[in-house]
């Protein structure tokens, strides 16, 4: 038996560009692909963490994401989540290629964003303020700039250093970019640095890209027509948004039912009476389709991570790489 073929991350961005992504994406869901029938993911309390499974069936392919968290790990000098990704054939379950989970949710996390963008902000978006510094805040500026103008980005950071050098990062894209630091989120993000809160005043576009477990900032802060993505939370006690925020917007979410599970941005809205379930616009399938229509008020996308989005890109990738 040959060995499974392996994709790491320097090929999967080669095989399927950022672009590319945004690209299958939509497509998959004008295909009929229903967000709502992704099978939930089950976390498994380990020892050492916890163990995430995101399994999804569409088309001629299945896969499964197996992604461990791991919070001792940065003092040990490893990641503290790691993953891989197991492609397998629709029909046969047989399986066709493994790999790098982590490349994978790097790639499609900020394309899925993309995605909704594309079809939620005003067409001459140009100033984008990013909350965090790591690998998902400097994604989202490559796979923004996909779909809009983006002339400025705002790199809101609570480490200094961290902030400094992804704006040094966009300079390099030819982008104009100023690193800002804030400190720690309260429970409702009743004050952020004055720099800070002109930059979210003035954006375009806003990308929550952190782990914060409360809102990031005051909501009253967003205009009326900007669109702000948020994709660092999965858990229903979390979220980076506030209830402002959200009962100001046309929300909409990749699927309803995995949103009132795990996205915690709009569950502790509902839970406080801010807003009923009925307030979400719509899923993605819908927003592609034409059948959200955006408010006076601010656009948001919330993002939990699904398990097709995982699955159709590493198709992409496997049909490019065979």
């Amino acid at each position: 038996m040959s060995a499974l073929p392996y994709i790491d991350g320097p090929v999967l961005e080669r095989l399927v560009p950022v672009g590319r992504a945004v690209a299958v994406l939509e497509q998959a869901l004008r295909d009929g692909l229903d967000p709502e029938l992704t099978p939930r993911r089950p976390a498994v309390d380990l020892p050492a963490g916890q163990l995430l499974l995101m399994p999804a069936a569409a088309g001629r392919y299945a896969g499964v994401k197996a992604v461990t968290v791991t919070p001792d790990n940065p003092g040990r000098g490893l990641p503290r989540i790691q993953g891989t990704y197991l492609l397998l054939d629709g029909p046969t379950l047989a399986p066709l290629a493994a790999l790098d989970g982590i490349a994978l949710t790097s790639l499609r996390t900020p394309a899925v964003s993309a995605l909704a963008v594309a079809h939620l902000a005003e067409p001459d978006a140009r100033r984008l303020v990013v909350f965090g510094s790591g690998p998902q805040a400097y994604g989202h500026v490559l796979a923004l700039r996909e779909v809009r103008p983006v002339e400025h980005v705002t790199v809101v950071g609570r480490d200094p250093a961290r902030a400094a050098a992804l704006a040094t990062r966009c300079r390099a894209l030819g982008l104009t970019a100023e690193p800002l630091t804030t400190g720690a989120p309260t429970a409702e993000a009743e004050v952020v640095p004055g720099a800070v809160a002109d930059a979210v005043r003035a954006a375009d576009l806003v990308a929550c890209c952190t782990t914060a477990a409360q809102p990031l900032f005051p909501g009253k802060l967003a205009r009326d027509g900007v669109t702000v993505v948020a994709v660092g939370s999965h858990e229903p006690g979390v979220r980076e948004l506030d209830g402002d925020l959200v009962a100001r917007a046309t929300v909409v979410v990749e699927a309803r039912s995995a949103a009132l599970e795990e996205a915690g941005d709009v569950i502790i809205p509902i839970r406080h009476g801010t807003i009923t379930s009925g307030h979400l616009a719509g899923n993605l399938a819908e927003l592609i389709a034409g059948r959200v229509v955006a408010g006076p008020g601010p656009r948001v996308f919330k993002s939990t991570g699904m398990a097709w989005q995982d699955l159709v890109v590493a198709a992409a990738a496997y049909e490019a790489w065979k």
